[in-house]
């Protein structure tokens, strides 16, 4: 089980693609000991790993703190960054504070490119000398990309780049229509392009010993079953099932691009809301509408609930769209099967 919470809003970028919409700090953020309470709260609820993300958590001066107290509870505490405030000093307090690995983001090996996404320049430059630097003091990195028309011929070099540098793994995002990133849908890969993405990336790591995972593509579970290809993923969208996120004001969401305030923290304790929520729960029965209602890999894959709220205008457990597969028996309507 996985729990991320956005600790801060404030960003030293300010990517196109953000769904936090983030840049400046906002008022009212948890506060250190909020936080501490609400670690202890994920660990009540039964969480393994902890996802301290932004904005940018570098930019929160407790963030080391946090970390600390997360593991002395018992969980995994990692880091989402862009990695560029990673310095030498930096990256070994990450490592004596007890992070045990910290995901690096990275859209292009084009500087000119990935620095113009990210709205900050020589950010490409900082970001590779933040996972040297990881390396360094000997905490795990991988590299997170979202892929979009612009960059998606780049993907297996960046993959190989991932290798070349150290990283134990690599993780491509396909962008979901949320916060700024609804003003760059249409740069979104389409289906038939999404579906062959998601190939290569599986093809891909037949190549390379590091680990590929496609994230909100959980397809990518038939994929790699069809080509025999084993993963240590047994779900595909895990959105309210076995993860969550938490906003840096509190609000509790199935994940970070399904933008349903389920409470806040600060109102009620995070563990009672994971158990009791009622948008969780009907996320937990499954019971999705169209062909994801009958598909055979309905349980592993379950397509993404983000997609399917966006495209369907207001129905998180619509069928999503961009799949391609024909369940066995195929479908009679685009409603809930009856």
């Amino acid at each position: 089980m996985i729990v991320s919470w956005n600790t801060t809003n404030q960003c030293n970028m300010f990517c196109d693609h953000c769904y936090r919409d983030a840049g400046a700090k906002l008022k009212a953020e948890l506060s250190t000991e909020e936080g501490k309470k609400l670690i202890a709260e994920i660990k009540e609820a039964g969480f393994k790993i902890m996802i301290f993300s932004g904005g940018e958590p570098l930019m929160r001066p407790d963030i080391f703190a946090l970390g600390s107290y997360a593991a002395e509870q018992g969980l995994r505490p990692v880091l989402g960054t862009n990695g560029t405030l990673i310095t030498q000093e930096v990256a070994f307090k990450l490592k004596e504070a007890g992070f045990m690995a910290v995901g690096v983001s990275l859209d292009s090996l084009d500087a000119e490119k990935n620095d113009r996404f990210r709205k900050l320049e020589n950010a490409f430059n900082l970001t590779v000398e933040g996972m040297r630097n990881l390396k360094r003091a000997g905490v795990p990195f991988q590299i997170h990309t979202t892929v979009m028309d612009w960059n998606v011929d780049e993907i297996e070099n960046i993959a190989d780049f991932a290798v070349s540098i150290g990283a134990m793994a690599y993780h491509v995002f396909f962008l979901v229509p949320t916060g700024r990133a609804v003003n760059i849908e249409e740069e979104a890969l389409r289906v038939v392009q999404y579906e062959k993405m998601i190939n290569r990336l599986m093809e891909k790591q037949r190549r390379i010993d590091i680990e590929i995972k496609p994230t909100c593509a959980p397809q990518f579970i038939r994929i790699a079953d069809k080509k025999g290809i084993s993963l240590r993923f047994t779900r595909g969208c895990l959105a309210g099932i076995s993860y969550c996120i938490i906003s840096p004001l509190g609000d509790v969401q199935p994940c970070a691009y399904l933008n349903i305030p389920l409470g806040n923290v600060r109102e009620k304790p995070f563990n009672q809301i994971w158990k009791e929520n009622r948008i969780l729960n009907i996320l937990r029965t499954m019971d999705y509408g169209g062909k994801c209602g009958i598909c055979d890999y309905k349980e592993r894959c379950g397509g993404c609930r983000a997609r399917a709220y966006f495209y369907s205008g207001g129905d998180f457990m619509a069928e999503d769209e961009w799949c391609l597969y024909k369940p066995k028996g195929g479908v009679k309507d685009g409603t809930h099967p009856a």
